[in-house]
């Protein structure tokens, strides 16, 4: 619940959603808020799902530790931490999944008369869940794959640009894989004119969300995502990377997840250099948090409203401002 001293319980107990692009603070301000609020986290990460995936996908367990110790009923933090190292790296997972897991996590965190706190950068994982998306798989249509291969990249960039020309939402397309995916999603999605009227007949749904968005100036997002890259190439990335190389997971299959797993596996399969690898890394880091307030933007134009907050404040002033909020929607019920 929102504040037990304050309030009864209810049964409509609110989905509070906080996103932001990476290196924007998103984990701890979801942490100080979960601790207050009697609140347990659902992850909305599409690689922090992935085992072994920790340094690269920022999990940051030394931040979750005050929040698990808080939590009398588990010191393990299990039910306060969901969707987070729950399959194999080199495993495949997708947004249709992720709704299933997450009602799962959601349901249960009610059950126990806590609150569902949905926080992550992955735009659309979030969208599906609060836009009520059909939890449908794409297909895989490898007749279109065969051909589409053939195409140069070029080629395929201009097939992309074709697909979504009316659409604010953009894929990740940062490897060839993903460009080749995001097109077979957009023809399948053409060709079936998935809409909203759609997407309502599914039974499960969230009734109560309030969004919460962190809003950095971007020179202060490109300075915080340098400093980080760099600690996490010191304190183990490339190791981690090579330990999941040496455990079997597929070269390919790293680079398909994007961002640090590609540009290191490329620079431990000799493909790059590693101070070409740092640099591509980090021009790719920095395009990728634009995508991400690109989609969150689009967010809002599908009626979805984000209360955005000020990033360069401390995480308690954040934490009193998104409680305030709540409090005062309560009482203009």
């Amino acid at each position: 619940m929102i504040d037990a001293k304050n309030t009864s319980p209810s049964d409509d107990i609110p989905l509070v959603v906080i996103l932001g692009p990476t290196a924007s603070g998103k984990t701890k301000l979801a942490i100080d808020l979960a601790t207050k609020i009697d609140g347990e986290i659902i992850s909305a990460d599409s690689r922090q799902v992935y085992r072994g995936m920790d340094i690269g996908t920022g999990k940051d367990f030394a931040d979750y530790l005050p929040f698990f110790a808080q939590d009398e009923k588990s010191t393990s933090g299990i039910e306060r931490l969901h969707l987070v190292d729950i399959i194999e790296a080199g495993e495949s997972y997708n947004v249709a999944w992720f709704q299933r897991d997450f009602q799962q996590a959601y349901k249960a965190i009610i059950a126990r008369q806590r609150t569902p706190i949905l926080c992550g950068g992955s735009g659309m994982y979030i969208e599906a869940i609060l836009q009520n998306y059909e939890n449908t798989q794409v297909p895989i249509n490898q007749l279109l794959r065969d051909n589409l291969e053939q195409k140069t990249d070029e080629q395929l960039q201009a097939l992309f640009k074709e697909k979504y020309k009316n659409d604010n939402q953009k894929p990740d397309t940062s490897t060839r894989k993903r460009l080749i995916r995001a097109i077979e999603i957009g023809d399948w999605m053409l060709e079936r004119e998935i809409n909203q009227s759609e997407s309502n007949n599914i039974p499960f749904s969230i009734k109560h969300s309030i969004i919460f968005g962190i809003s950095i100036p971007v020179e202060v997002r490109r300075a915080r995502i340098t400093k980080r890259l760099n600690e996490r190439l010191e304190n183990g990335m490339i190791e981690e990377v090579k330990n999941l190389l040496e455990k079997g997971v597929p070269p390919e299959k790293l680079i398909f997840y994007g961002l640090e797993y590609k540009f290191i596996t490329e620079y431990l399969m000799g493909q790059l250099g590693y101070d070409e690898m740092v640099k591509r890394l980090e021009i790719a880091i920095h395009q990728f948090a634009k995508r991400q307030m690109t989609f969150f933007r689009s967010m809002e134009r599908k009626n979805l409203k984000i209360n955005w907050l000020d990033g360069l404040l401390s995480i308690e002033i954040l934490t009193d401002q998104i409680l305030n909020f709540i409090k005062n929607e309560r009482n203009d019920v």
